[in-house]
């Protein structure tokens, strides 16, 4: 029987701002204050839930206010707020400009009211021309566009901005062994194989979607021992690399949850299914330390898996990350 999915400790981490970034334990530590990686995140899975209740859509629409607060005219995003009410960095086009795209995407699609969607979309209009110089970041956006996309086949941002991530990522190797077009496995490493797939699926190319779902393959081998996920921990790995290794960290079992979701969604292969099933497992247990990363007494995630144990500290991205690779169960 799966577990159910909790906001419990989502809404333990959100005030009339925002999303807390760290906690000790489950209690959050209001003194770092609040970023836009995590509350895009936040407005992510909130966005997915099929019935949101109105606390849930309450803190969407928080979170909404969060995000625009962060856009600056030029489209950027701004990252760290601190418990001070003020901006502690400058904009810029970093992960958080992606995850802001990825969630204001989910939003503008299936966000919990028209309001919603409609902001959301303009929001996500006025940053989707630009483009970052880092990968990851393409990436994370292209998500966000490939959902967009996915409803208005004829918005023209979010294909060319799902196309460009596609060709940034670029094609598989021609090597068995490492076919990652990376020379290093490093952090959300199945979101590009994500990004591939869906710009194979919504764009209409084959030769795209094949390449993604054979990184995505290599890349469950690559991460499985002896029948769970034995996942790259936190410092990443080259070519050659044995494990297990360790911090492991929820963000990675998550994108392999939304990236076999998607390709179970398009090829309805039963490979796919049993990536998301792992996927799940690994927050319940099944995992290199045996040790569950789900606290159902919280509702929270556990922010790593060590050799011995886990961090026992509860932050907003493990959080996160457990509440997204749950919902896929229900579906």
């Amino acid at each position: 029987m799966k577990p159910e999915v909790s906001f419990a400790h989502l809404h333990r981490l959100s005030d009339d701002t925002g999303l807390f970034e760290h906690a000790r334990g489950a209690v959050p530590r209001r003194e770092h204050g609040y970023c836009l990686d995590d509350v895009a995140r936040g407005l992510l899975v909130i966005c997915r839930e099929p019935e949101p209740d109105a606390g849930l859509t309450a803190l969407a629409e928080t979170y909404l206010a969060f995000i625009a607060h962060a856009q600056d005219p030029d489209g950027a995003f701004h990252n760290r707020l601190g418990l001070d009410r003020l901006w502690h960095d400058e904009p810029g086009v970093g992960d958080w400009w992606g995850r802001a795209l990825w969630g204001l995407g989910t939003a503008a699609v299936r966000g919990p009211a028209p309001w919603i969607q409609s902001a959301a979309l303009a929001l996500f209009d006025s940053s989707a021309t630009l483009r970052s110089p880092w990968s990851r970041s393409n990436t994370f956006a292209a998500l966000g566009a490939a959902e967009i996309l996915a409803a208005d086949p004829g918005h023209d941002a979010a294909r060319d901005l799902l196309a460009d991530a596609a060709k940034l990522i670029g094609a598989p190797r021609a090597d068995a062994a490492w076919p990652w077009p990376e020379p290093w496995l490093s952090y959300a490493n199945a979101a590009p194989a994500e990004v591939l797939i869906a710009a194979g699926h919504l764009l209409d190319d084959e030769r795209l979607l094949a390449d993604g779902l054979l990184l995505l393959g290599w890349l469950l081998d690559e991460q499985t021992r002896d029948g769970h996920l034995s996942l790259t921990p936190a410092g990443g790995h080259g070519r050659g690399w044995t494990g297990p290794g360790f911090d492991q960290q929820p963000i990675e079992a998550a994108a392999l949850a939304d990236a076999c979701a998607r390709a179970l969604a398009v090829t309805g292969a039963d490979r796919w299914e049993a990536g998301l099933a792992c996927a799940m497992a690994w927050f319940l247990g099944m995992n290199d330390s045996g040790v569950p990363l789900a606290d159902q007494r919280t509702g929270g995630c556990c922010d790593g898996l060590e050799r011995d144990g886990r961090n026992e500290n509860q932050g907003a991205e493990s959080t996160l990350a457990l509440i997204s690779a749950l919902q896929h169960g229900r579906t």
